[in-house]
């Protein structure tokens, strides 16, 4: 699930982590460049932009994240490469139907995977290296199935749509996902980035694209995706793609 400094009602939100955020000028720089891609993408004739502006309100991800997912489609989607398209972390549903657009403008069929609690963001174990602030956002971020079923109807890309309820931990494992074209885990803790890449990253196929929403804000994810590949011999090639977000291709 997203967890950008807007994200999150004020009140649960301690000044002294919005004093470290905004003492960071690399988050500084990449909030302005945000706020002129915006702006930009609500008025601009792109293709892009029409699905941008269908889906805007109901998503806390950037501009560049939801760029890169919509161009990540389409990649899989012109070089063939097979399998479903799973989202670990959907709140709201925005960027999810993003995918299911993009899939519809491409005239491709896929299935398409939503894993959340419907219930907000869970609280982060003990051991999560960013315990203190992250618990704070329990609760947080929260998309109704109900909700995020609505939305996907409004769009008409509701075929084939399957929402999993429950914690990463509890429902990856037995959820029936075969093929994995492309992979948005958006957990925002070490537990659950963990989770999803131990569950998940076996079924992308070579070729496919793994998107992580949290790796430059959230030490847990960051360590969760850097020990993950250590442990595994695994060059990674992160591609950046904002503060926060980072892409790969996975390997052969």
């Amino acid at each position: 699930m997203q967890s950008d400094l807007d994200a999150v009602p004020p009140i649960k939100h301690p000044l002294r982590e919005i004093l470290h955020r905004l003492s960071d000028p690399a988050l500084v720089a990449d909030t302005v460049i945000r706020g002129i891609m915006t702006a930009w993408d609500s008025v601009s004739p792109s293709d892009f932009a029409h699905l941008y502006r269908e889906i805007r309100t109901h998503t806390m991800c950037s501009d560049a994240r939801l760029r890169s997912l919509y161009r990540s489609v389409k990649y899989v989607v012109s070089e063939k490469i097979p399998g479903d398209l799973v989202e670990c972390g959907c709140a709201r549903g925005g960027s999810a139907a993003l995918m299911g657009l993009t899939l519809a403008q491409a005239k491709d069929h896929r299935r398409l995977w939503l894993f959340d609690t419907f219930e907000g963001l869970p609280a982060p174990t003990s051991g999560d290296p960013d315990f203190e602030i992250a618990d704070l956002f329990t609760g947080t971020c929260v998309g109704t199935a109900t909700e995020v079923k609505n939305l996907f109807q409004h769009l008409a890309v509701d075929r084939d749509v399957q929402l999993v309820k429950g914690l990463f931990q509890d429902t990856l494992s037995s959820a029936g996902v075969d093929q994995i074209a492309l992979l948005h885990i958006d957990g925002d803790w070490y537990e659950s980035v963990k989770t999803c890449l131990e569950n998940l990253y076996d079924k992308v196929v070579p070729g496919g694209i793994i998107q992580f929403d949290d790796y430059g804000y959230w030490r847990g994810a960051r360590n969760a995706v850097d020990e993950f590949f250590a442990k595994r011999g695994i060059k990674a090639g992160l591609r950046r793609l904002d503060y926060s977000g980072r892409s790969l291709t996975k390997p052969t």
